[in-house]
């Protein structure tokens, strides 16, 4: 008995299949793989035949049956082990994404995206794509300070490139428009030789420092993201350096960590401004906690630049249309996906794995910073 609606119900279009395109085409089977596969044993004409036939047809080799004959499965995987709620309003990783798509259209590549828990699934999850053959490489993302992953992809021969993290590359190159030759990025040598994209944390800290330090700010607190991050504690060590380096106070230079998400920027900014001597500028690990935090200096009356001034490390069109506009690092995030993604694929064609530095970025100075108030 057919159950209600269901006649309505429009069937699945068939996929088209080899002996589909065999028939059409007037020759066997056989013939038709050969002719797919770039395998001798069928004249040029037939070739040519039966490639427009299976174009006709729509049809697509079967990427699992690729993997199993030993060929590539057609995909690269993302893994994010972030809590979901911090994705949906950072625009970092949409553009980090919009990069590689761009890259892995061009050459007809899939991309596998997930986002899990926490890192011992993103682990296992490696580990599942590797026996399933799911993907042919994996571009890791969020590198720790001590992190597992390098390890366990050399182990696993699944290759890979860490974005924005430590490796240790057989060879070094620098992007076109890098301030100065790449080297290295900390950490370096602790890890396994895996191909990797970075950014100069450090010198962009220096960048901000310059620009506050030339207003007359003394007192600045960074307000950074997840613990634990690669990135997040060279930012951290460099805000240490520079801060050094000027001879500023030590208890008035200094960073707290949040999970980059809207509510703890805005709270990490109200215990801040509660303090006997609250900071006169702010730099923020993203745009989102330095547009909230924004806002609660304006519920609470304090003037951003005449009281405070603030700073955002990733510039958008949230730094751009909040009022006053938001100085902000200005860099090409769909850049250094598309770095990422080329990186990757030239190690799945054969080359070396290589550390490449991506564009620096610089300091755009708006309404948010200005002169240090007088005490």
């Amino acid at each position: 008995m057919t159950a209600p609606g269901e006649a309505a119900r429009p069937k699945p279009a068939r996929r088209p299949t080899i002996k589909d395109i065999a028939r059409r085409a007037g020759v066997s089977e056989s013939a038709v793989s050969f002719a797919l596969n770039d395998r001798p044993g069928v004249s040029q004409d037939t070739r040519a035949r039966v490639r427009r036939v299976a174009e006709e047809l729509g049809w697509q080799a079967n990427s699992a049956a690729r993997a199993l004959s030993g060929e590539r499965a057609g995909a690269l995987g993302l893994v994010l082990a972030r809590p979901a709620q911090t994705l949906g309003v950072e625009s970092f990783f949409l553009q980090l994404v919009s990069g590689i798509q761009e890259v892995l259209s061009a050459r007809k590549i899939a991309l596998l995206f997930q986002v899990v828990e926490d890192l011992g699934t993103e682990c296992a999850l490696y580990r599942r794509w590797w026996a399933e053959r799911r993907v042919d490489g994996v571009l890791v993302v969020d590198p720790r300070t001590e992190d597992p992953r390098p390890e366990l992809l050399t182990a696993l021969g699944l290759p890979a490139v860490v974005i924005g993290g430590p490796a240790a590359p057989a060879a070094v190159a620098s992007h076109p428009d890098a301030a100065a030759p790449a080297v290295p990025p900390p950490d370096a040598a602790a890890q396994p030789p895996l191909a990797t994209v970075w950014a100069d944390d450090a010198k962009a800290m220096a960048r901000i420092l310059d620009h506050l330090y030339g207003l007359g700010h003394r007192r600045i607190v960074h307000v950074a993201g997840l613990p634990g991050l690669a990135h997040t504690e060279r930012r951290i060590r460099s805000l240490r350096t520079e801060a050094a380096r000027r001879g500023l106070d030590a208890r008035h230079v200094r960073s707290v960590t949040t999970d980059y998400s809207d509510a703890e920027g805005a709270e990490a900014t109200r215990r801040l401004l509660d303090a006997a001597r609250p900071p006169t500028a702010i730099i923020y690990d993203n745009d989102v906690m330095a547009v909230a935090g924004t806002a609660v200096a304006a519920g609470r009356g304090i003037p951003v630049p005449a009281a405070l001034s603030i700073v955002a490390w990733d510039d958008s069109a949230l730094c751009r249309v909040t009022h006053p506009r938001l100085t902000a690092l200005v860099r090409d995030t769909p850049g250094f996906g598309r770095l990422a993604a080329q990186e990757l694929l030239a190690v799945l064609d054969g080359g070396p794995h290589r550390t490449v530095q991506g564009e620096l970025p610089h300091l755009e100075a708006r309404e948010s910073t200005g002169p240090c108030p007088h005490d």
